[in-house]
């Protein structure tokens, strides 16, 4: 018999893999944790975008893989650890401790004042392995949303209207947006309150963003009138 063929075409069979059965890697890289159940793994990372003047403003999106909640999107020109620290704990206060959170590896997710922070709190860190952004797909699954949905369709001109918008997307994605991985039900309808809402279309039009100018107003009146 002639050589295989693997080997006259200089071709080289790869390694059998070993079986993983930890959720993470001695360095604290993620493997694979599968949510199982709400408060069990969150996942957060950053989005960036830019206001009408040319000047950065980040995103720090927070959410729960397994109800598909997001829990904040916190808007600013900088954020840094103490930042992410900052809004971890006002989201835990009114949300509960995750069991994990999963993150890439960027500075502000290592910090060793939030580690420190969130070994204390309970919660478990998990990172991904770096350039494997597929590893924290439920995030990346919500930053491409957010940007197609929200992002690419305004114009910020200063970083209050950014942080507004930004807010009454997060409330629509969470109370009113189908999901498809949810039976097209939205994450979080528990969240609905008609008495601070409205009812009707008036209520829905309070979470979706308007149209608007540069100047803060609104292109339609009968949505102003709404607001």
């Amino acid at each position: 018999m002639g050589a295989p063929v693997w080997r006259r075409e200089g071709l080289k069979v790869p390694k059998r893999q070993k079986p993983r059965g930890r959720l993470w890697l001695n360095d604290g890289s993620c493997v694979r944790l599968r949510p199982e159940r709400k408060n069990h793994v969150w996942s957060y990372d950053f989005v960036s975008t830019k206001t009408h003047d040319g000047r950065t403003v980040r995103m720090l999106n927070l959410i729960d893989e397994y109800t598909r909640e997001c829990f904040a999107i916190r808007t600013e020109r900088r954020l840094g650890s103490k930042d992410v620290l900052e809004t971890l704990a006002d989201v835990m206060i009114a949300h509960g401790v995750p069991e994990h959170i999963r993150s890439d590896n960027g500075p502000e997710f290592v910090a060793k004042e939030l580690r420190k922070w969130l070994a204390k709190a309970g919660t478990k860190t998990m990172y991904i392995e770096p350039g494997s952004p597929w590893e924290n797909g439920y995030c990346e699954s919500f930053n491409s949303k957010l940007s197609d949905e929200f992002l690419q369709g305004e114009i910020f001109y200063s970083l209050k209207e950014a942080q507004v918008l930004a807010e009454r997307w997060r409330k629509y994605y969470n109370t009113i947006r189908p999901h498809s991985s949810l039976g097209y039900k939205p994450p979080a309808p528990e969240a609905w309150i008609a008495k601070s809402l409205g009812h009707g279309e008036a209520g829905i039009a309070t979470l979706i963003p308007p149209p608007h100018t540069p100047y803060g107003g609104y292109l339609n009146s009968e949505i102003s009138a709404l607001h």
